[in-house]
């Protein structure tokens, strides 16, 4: 799990191509989830699966604070 991992390949702070090429490397039982806004092009282009969501409701909608563990 490589949690909002397309910042820092946007911000050029890794390599693109080097992520791509240890994708392509890593074991075929090996799955690797990437999270964050505009992915690469390079990245979303070899994902096998890519999702969009927006949110619809939330808690927060209604006043909610956010709770630690889950916010934060």
């Amino acid at each position: 799990m490589l949690d909002e991992f397309t910042y820092p390949l946007k911000w050029g702070w890794i390599d693109v191509e080097e992520v791509l090429e240890t994708l392509r490397d890593r074991p075929g039982y090996q799955h690797v989830v990437i999270t964050g806004r505009d992915p690469h092009p390079d990245l979303l282009a070899a994902a096998d699966v890519a999702t969009e969501m927006t949110k619809l409701a939330h808690p927060f909608d209604r006043g909610q604070k956010g709770q630690k563990g889950i916010e934060w």
